[in-house]
């Protein structure tokens, strides 16, 4: 009875093993095809792996959808394969979907879900995602700015001139947070 046991033991551990080589195997022989251009075997390779949540490989499709790789170019597939790979931790996964937020490409526009997924992939040290943050604050500073400059006239009892308040409303409005800007203009 140990010896069946022992056999067992050894028979699954053999199996699963092989299974996690076969797996890195067939992500490596997608990654190949994908590199080299050949995108039939990228996604024949890619989606069953994806499709048992092997995140390299969501990510992989979500990149040939959004790009139209070997695929149909759609922006909605594309969010699909990079929120399961993002959802675990893939960071170029959690930057494009920022990007598509951003744009509005396979979803509606939303600067605040955008900052969401920049800031997952910037705490990983992606830089681009870091830049993307700064754009979008920017972009919402001078659109406050606008709001600020109304509210300021309004106080104004002296002859000072629409730069001067104008620089005045980017000073205080870059001193606000990223959160801040996006409660209050987005």
């Amino acid at each position: 009875m140990r010896n069946l046991t022992a056999t067992l033991c050894l028979t699954l551990t053999i199996l699963l093993g092989s299974a996690g080589m076969s797996e890195s195997a067939d992500f490596q022989k997608g990654l190949t095809a994908l590199n080299s251009g050949d995108y039939a075997t990228a996604l024949r390779e890619f989606r069953p792996l994806a499709e048992q949540g092997h995140a390299k490989s969501q990510f992989n499709l979500g990149w040939m959808y959004n790009y139209g790789r070997g695929v149909p170019q759609n922006y909605k597939t594309a969010v699909k394969w990079y929120k399961f790979a993002a959802k675990q931790g893939v960071a170029f996964a959690q930057f494009n979907l920022g990007v598509m937020y951003e744009d509005g490409e396979g979803v509606p526009q939303n600067y605040k879900t955008a900052v969401k997924w920049y800031r997952l992939a910037a705490e990983q040290g992606w830089r681009d995602a870091q830049w993307r943050l700064n754009k979008i604050k920017a972009r919402l500073v001078s659109k406050g700015i606008d709001d600020c400059l109304y509210e300021e006239v309004a106080k104004i009892t002296g002859p000072e001139s629409k730069k001067i308040v104008e620089k005045h409303c980017r000073n205080k409005l870059e001193k606000k947070s990223l959160d801040w800007l996006l409660r209050k203009y987005d």
